[in-house]
């Protein structure tokens, strides 16, 4: 049954996530304002003039400015969604999106940026145990870029 429940749970985010990215195209601030906590915490990395998805979050910037449109939505588990999109040979970018209670709370932008999540332990007090799992295995995500794969881009590496 707790199976079940995550699964439901990733669905709706998932859900979320999309709605974020349709609302986003068509200007619907109001809709974007309703799936955003008042207090995301929101981080970036990239060229300062790439800032464009926490532009248009703010409202500084029109929904025009910088077309997103995704070409994978992962959910990770029962909180974080992984948005993934590129534009050519030049433009690549992954957001990662943490939801609670239906409302999206972080935000992680990576602009020209390869990204890899792992999976990392962590005790009860909420100090880091290791890795899950040996080697690689603790790798939960990894940039797909396919446009772009003879690039030299920056890589980071997220822990979650």
């Amino acid at each position: 049954m707790e199976e079940f429940n995550k699964n439901e749970e990733e669905l709706k985010n998932q859900a979320t996530i999309n709605a974020l990215y349709k609302s986003l195209a068509s200007g619907d601030t109001k809709m974007v304002s309703g799936l955003l906590a008042s207090d995301l915490e929101w981080w970036f990395h990239g060229p300062q003039t790439c800032h464009h998805m926490m532009r248009m979050l703010t409202g500084e910037a029109p929904h025009t400015e910088f077309i997103f449109e995704p070409r994978s939505v992962t959910t990770l588990d029962e909180h974080i969604v992984i948005v993934e999109g590129y534009e050519g040979a030049n433009v690549y970018w992954v957001h990662v999106w943490v939801l609670k209670d239906g409302l999206i709370t972080r935000f992680r932008e990576y602009f020209n940026t390869w990204l890899t999540v792992k999976k990392l332990r962590v005790r009860p007090d909420g100090c880091p145990l290791g890795w899950v799992g040996k080697d690689n295995w603790s790798t939960v995500w990894r940039s797909q870029p396919r446009d772009l794969f003879r690039r030299s881009l920056p890589g980071l590496m997220l822990a979650i």
